[in-house]
């Protein structure tokens, strides 16, 4: 692992960041039915932490001498609200895997702070994947760790 190697996948997770802010502002605005009004305004506030998250992730990307990306990965919607919601569980998933992997790329690189950082982001996203397994009524899946 590199400075220059961690800089590229912390901007992926910008990116999905980005992604994640686009879908819970949307998704918090379309989804329809009384069994969907918590989860809406639930998603609302999912969309202010991502945001804080991209931020933290911006400074970091920054701070190791890289360019914060711009663009963000692919949002996926559907008319059905239930479909909607999978999505969001599904990106949560991979996002929760990269981030417990960039935790211990951070800390090989011995930028302690950097890792404190992603833990505290990978606590609200298992937070959101809490949420949305709720919501769903299932059980939360356990993301594993990335690769």
């Amino acid at each position: 692992m590199t400075r220059k190697r961690l800089v590229e996948l912390l901007n992926e997770d910008l990116e999905r960041e980005y992604q994640a802010i686009i879908a819970y502002v949307n998704y918090s605005q379309v989804l329809k039915g009384a069994a969907y009004m918590n989860i809406a305004g639930e998603l609302e506030v999912h969309a202010k932490e991502e945001l804080s998250h991209a931020l933290k992730l911006s400074y970091w990307i920054d701070l190791l001498g890289g360019m914060p990306a711009v663009q963000p990965k692919k949002v996926k919607t559907s008319e059905k609200a239930e479909e909607m919601l999978r999505f969001d569980l599904e990106n949560e998933k991979e996002t929760i895997r990269n981030y417990r992997r960039r935790v211990k790329q951070a800390e090989q690189l011995d930028e302690f702070a950097l890792g404190e950082d992603l833990r505290e982001i990978l606590r609200d996203e298992q937070d959101h994947l809490n949420a949305l397994a709720t919501a769903l009524g299932i059980d939360t899946p356990d993301p594993g760790i990335a690769n």
